[in-house]
């Protein structure tokens, strides 16, 4: 499968990654990917592979904190038990 190359910032206490942008394609180079420049036109077969596989993370930038669906899970716990 071919795959993304994407910059963002890594959030370094919970590692989850914001895309900015896709800067490139690294393609898989084979026939069996509709992605690839190597796939045949005009192919009917429905096992070549149609998406994009895991997409490849260039940290652009590093956070010390939790992203922002982290802060606002943890502000949702902390409201809750105070519900309770």
């Amino acid at each position: 499968m071919c795959r993304r190359i994407a910059e963002g910032t890594r959030w370094t206490r919970c590692g989850h990654f914001q895309r900015h942008l896709v800067v490139a394609i690294l393609d898989c180079n084979t026939t069996h990917c509709e992605r690839s420049v190597y796939h045949p036109r005009g192919c009917r077969s429905t096992t070549c592979a149609k998406n994009f596989g895991p997409e490849i993370q260039r940290d652009v930038d590093r956070v010390d904190d939790l992203c922002w669906a982290c802060r606002a899970a943890q502000e949702r716990a902390a409201r809750g038990s105070v519900l309770r």
